[in-house]
């Protein structure tokens, strides 16, 4: 990439702006106020008006709810077509928009209405009756009608009084006693539970009432849909318009507003952005043949990257001497002149250190995953893109962590709608959960072809050993458990070296050796060291057998490992002694997190964790709806029932299973099939799609959530920072319209 500037006189602008605009190449940063004597420019003659127009297209769109594949055909539109089309647009949208929305208020006032009558209809008391009275006291509301009459029989005040009740509300009549104070029968209801309710003012009885306004809303209704038959009609008729006009306009405002990112003064403009090196000719070339020498086209300096990935960013030298003489030549420009002047160095224009922008490409597989780096912040330019690790790494966490086919699928197939009917932000979401779904479904066949917590390859043929019968959730698979832990710690050692390791070679790239032992360098031996003294048999005391025994039972006995030699324990220490000497030396500070290489690397024990959760759900799940037990007296794995011969069977053998729990499907018995069977069948399998439906749920909010904070803190935190931009070329690929 190279940093160009763009210099000129300001009768100029505008056809400067024209010929970048069509270029679609340059990606212009914002003015900074460091040239002395220059300001942020001012938006062009007209902007005003081409945004209020952009904003009224846009407003007609949502009215009109245009999509966007309304039109046939992109052709061009003029600025007396678009003005005179879009104000008779305009006029008839608003009006039949106008029309619906007094339509929907007067709907939900005849709606309202309803709600606060319906009880009165209930009541069947004429709305007369209700008030007036100079003797009598009335009160409407809801209420239970036995609670009002126990409190009314114990009330002081009141002589006399009759409780009328529908089905939710009631009308109390009351005479005061002689002296009571007006309003004694609300008073006397104080410790009931009471909605009062306001007689409305109306003529007729309250169920012709309700009736008159049901047919008014009906009425009324009609009218709506008429009118959202028109504006379906108006629609159809405008769309393709509102589409060509918000694109022109867009295009028109983003001309007319590029100023906003100039440095200027009266007579000149500076104009600075990125641009592909390899079209710099190109574009000097546009501008030349638009404007002629009224402007100058300077590149300022040039950012790329060597075959082995160092990023150099270098000034590029220009003709020395005067370059401002060749701003404008024309009478008038001397002004134009000086002022460029007094904004270059030497004849080149002063320029800020801004990072050029970024274009990632990482392919069809990788690309989607650009997605949660992005979440975390884009890559600058000088920095590794991780993507392609994040690619890597976050399917196989996530399927490791739900390890089950039927979940796989399930998360596959949620992938693929979400690719196949969407664009964006969603599509990529489906193509990663394509990937996270592919791997769990491997996973769930590692772990015993896993079908929804059920072990499948029990339907297989024949007696069939399956290496790793489970996750660790049985009695007999405890050992199971205990290896997928060191699993997750060796793994999450290897995520965390390959971070120090970039952290390394970027520093190195960026400063030197020195700063690459201090910064990466110093990590590393750190990280290494302790975890090879952790897994050494040096001090062998306090360590658990399971960290070496894990690695024959990982590899089915292939591998036996019982630690390292007590030479390389020591050697290990002396690894972490140099690396806290080459962090102190280089970065103090940081000695106060000196054991974070030993934390984040536990911290990747949350994969082993979510897994027995997720399993543990899955089996709690089966096990409620099916019924379990545990064969050899106990001490043996998880089996499902599901039928209430076998759990007959089951509770015949005491001493060779232990019945969990029965489960709600047991006892349906197909010999004998009635409703007590009936139920339990089909709540058993309720519970079993429900229960399913939620684990699949939390899968994503727990493997997932998971997944992404190890790549975004323990792996991320030690060589990535992001906060880069996205090339952005200053122009506009035209989908509705053409080039007049």
């Amino acid at each position: 990439m190279s940093k160009v500037s763009v210099t000129g006189s300001k009768r100029v602008i505008d056809d400067v702006i024209e010929a970048a605009y069509a270029h679609h190449s340059l990606h212009v940063t914002d003015y900074d106020e460091r040239y002395e004597g220059f300001a942020p420019g001012e938006s062009l003659e007209g902007a005003q008006t081409v945004n209020e127009r952009l904003v009224t297209v846009r407003s007609l769109e949502s009215v009109l709810d245009v999509e966007g594949d309304e039109v046939d055909a992109a052709r061009a539109i003029d600025d007396e077509e678009l003005e005179r089309e879009l104000a008779d647009v305009r006029e008839r949208v608003n009006a039949l928009n106008d029309r619906r929305d007094e339509l929907q208020t007067e709907i939900r006032d005849r709606e309202e209405e309803i709600d606060r009558m319906e009880p009165f209809a209930d009541l069947g008391i004429e709305l007369d009756l209700l008030r007036g009275y100079d003797s009598l006291e009335v009160v409407v509301g809801e209420a239970k009608p036995d609670a009002v009459e126990a409190t009314l029989a114990d009330a002081d005040g009141i002589d006399a009084y009759e409780v009328f009740a529908g089905s939710d509300v009631v009308a109390i009549f009351a005479k005061p006693a002689d002296g009571a104070e007006e309003g004694v029968l609300q008073d006397s209801l104080v410790g009931v539970d009471i909605a009062l309710l306001e007689v409305p003012e109306a003529e007729a009885g309250p169920a012709e009432y309700v009736a008159e306004l049901e047919r008014e809303r009906e009425d009324l209704r009609t009218d709506l849909e008429a009118i959202e038959a028109d504006l379906a009609a108006m629609k159809e008729e405008a769309a393709a318009f509102l589409l060509r006009a918000e694109e022109q306009l867009t295009i028109e405002a983003e001309k007319k507003e590029a100023p906003l990112s100039f440095a200027t003064t009266e007579n000149a403009f500076v104009a600075e952005g990125w641009i592909p090196t390899d079209t710099y000719p190109e574009f000097e070339a546009t501008i030349a043949d638009a404007v002629g020498d009224h402007a100058e086209v300077e590149e300022l300096e040039r950012a790329s990257f060597t075959p082995d990935g160092d990023h150099h960013t270098e000034a590029v030298d220009g003709d020395e001497g005067d370059s401002a003489s060749a701003v404008d030549a024309d009478a008038g420009a001397a002004d134009a002149t000086a002022e460029k002047a007094a904004a270059t160095d030497g004849g080149h224009a002063m320029h800020g250190d801004d990072d050029p922008p970024v274009v990632q490409d990482n392919g069809n597989a990788a690309g989607p995953f650009e997605l949660l780096v992005q979440g975390f912040g884009r890559p600058k330019y000088s920095e590794f893109d991780p993507t392609l690790l994040v690619f890597l790494t976050f399917p196989l966490m996530f399927g490791f962590m739900i390890g089950d086919v039927g979940y796989g699928v399930l998360y596959a197939a949620i992938g693929y709608f979400l690719y196949s009917r969407f664009d964006g932000t969603f599509r990529e979401l489906g193509a990663v959960a394509m990937w996270a779904g592919g791997f769990t479904i491997l996973f769930g066949i590692y772990f015993g072809i896993d079908l929804f917590g059920y072990h499948a390859y029990q339907l297989l043929p024949g007696d069939i050993h399956w290496p790793v019968d489970g996750k660790g959730l049985s009695p007999a698979d405890l050992d199971w458990a205990l290896s997928f832990l060191v699993a997750s710690v060796l793994f999450g050692l290897v995520h965390l070296n390959a971070g120090h390791i970039l952290s390394f070679v970027s520093n190195y790239q960026q400063h030197d050796l020195k700063h690459a032992l201090y910064e990466g360098g110093s990590w590393l031996l750190i990280l290494n060291g302790a975890w090879v003294w952790i897994f050494s048999q040096h001090v062998l005391g306090p360590k658990p057998a399971f960290l070496f025994d894990s690695f024959s039972i990982l590899t089915f006995g292939a591998v036996s490992f019982a630690g390292f030699p007590v030479a390389v324990g020591y050697v290990a220490i002396a690894a972490i002694a140099l690396g806290v000497v080459l962090l102190a030396i280089g970065e103090p500070p940081e000695l106060a997190e000196v054991l974070s290489p030993i934390v984040n690397v536990i911290s990747y024990a949350r994969i082993m964790a979510v897994l027995l959760a997720k399993g543990g759900m899955a089996l709690a799940v089966n096990l409620l709806a099916f019924g379990a037990y545990i064969d050899e007296g106990g001490a043996g794995s998880f089996h499902f029932i599901f039928s209430a011969d076998y759990l007959e069977y089951v509770r015949s053998h005491p001493e060779d299973y232990e019945l969990v729990f029965a489960g709600i499907t047991t006892a349906f018995d197909p010999a004998s099939i009635g409703l007590v069977g009936v139920v339990a069948l089909v709540g058993g399998v309720v519970v079993a799609v429900v229960g399913h439906v939620v684990v699949l749920l939390l899968g994503v909010t727990s493997a997932g959530i998971q997944a992404v904070r190890l790549e975004y803190v323990e792996f991320f935190g030690n060589f990535y920072e992001g906060g880069g931009d996205s090339y952005l070329p200053f122009g506009h690929d035209r989908e509705y319209t053409t080039e007049e």
